[in-house]
């Protein structure tokens, strides 16, 4: 994959929007086990960060990144911008968590 600039603005300064390629998108869904979930109450009650699902969000966010990439690049894209991350609880006992990003595949100067 080539260096792609992916930026959370509408434009990029110093480059010119040449050809809007459209809306790109990359999700994940990843449930949290039971080991997981028993160490972040314990957390939650006694204070702290939760190691396990911060390590599971970075590792959801690069793969979500990855895809909404991967699918500009197909478009011809070489920049996204206007990207956004959403998060959604999912599942019985919002067990599941699904981690979305989107933004508009573009080509620069």
């Amino acid at each position: 994959m080539t260096d792609m600039i992916v930026t959370t603005t509408p434009t990029i300064e110093g480059h010119t929007i040449k050809e809007y390629k459209g809306l790109v998108s990359g999700e994940v869904i990843f449930g949290m086990n039971f080991l997981k979930d028993f160490g972040a109450s314990l957390r939650d009650f006694f204070g702290g960060r939760t190691d396990s699902y911060e390590k599971a969000m970075l590792e959801g966010r690069e793969t979500a990144q990855k895809e909404m990439r991967e699918r500009a690049e197909k478009l011809g894209a070489n920049a996204i911008v206007g990207v956004s991350f959403g998060y959604e609880t999912m599942g019985q006992a919002n067990s599941m968590i699904m981690i979305s990003i989107s933004g508009t595949a573009v080509v620069i100067d």
